[in-house]
């Protein structure tokens, strides 16, 4: 089962109301992809795997304007971080960067939603590759993810 086909499935069990947009051009950065969808760059979810001193993943994810505060990252979870290589992102996302979904992860790992995406009433998150977009809301989002809300971001 290749990416999008696993995210299809994903969502067509937790909310099938959701439907994936394709795109027949790149959209695998925030800008790219806020210019393909008409819409403001926060609009669009990052999904950002980051790694812990201890090696051990999640992911965060922000407005795509917004700023990850390694601070605020640091403290939310107890120790320095970095973010992860590209291929960390494969191994663990199932996902090339540029297309990662905050779900149908390869490996269960936490996922923190920040509050930078509260201020939109749809956001549009990667769908498995980088020409993909899932208009889905915040709320639709924590529960699709059980991501935990989180502050550590700062406005673009």
């Amino acid at each position: 089962m290749n990416e999008i086909e696993r995210v299809r499935a994903f969502i067509k069990e937790r909310n099938p109301r959701l439907n994936i947009i394709e795109f027949d051009t790149d959209t695998s950065t925030a800008f790219l992809a806020a210019q393909a969808l008409g819409t403001e760059v926060g609009q669009i979810a990052k999904s950002i795997l980051l790694k812990a001193r201890d090696h051990h993943f999640f992911m965060v994810v922000s407005a795509g304007d917004a700023r990850i505060d390694n601070k605020a990252v640091k403290n939310l979870v107890g120790a320095r971080v970095r973010m992860a290589s590209g291929d960390e992102v494969m191994e663990v996302t199932g996902f090339n960067i540029g297309g990662v979904c905050p779900f149908a992860l390869k490996r269960d790992i936490p996922i923190y939603l920040d509050e930078s995406l509260r201020r939109y009433d749809v956001v549009y998150a990667a769908a498995g590759t980088g020409n993909t977009a899932l208009p889905i809301t915040y709320h639709e989002l924590c529960a699709i993810t059980n991501g935990n809300p989180c502050n550590v971001c700062q406005a673009g």
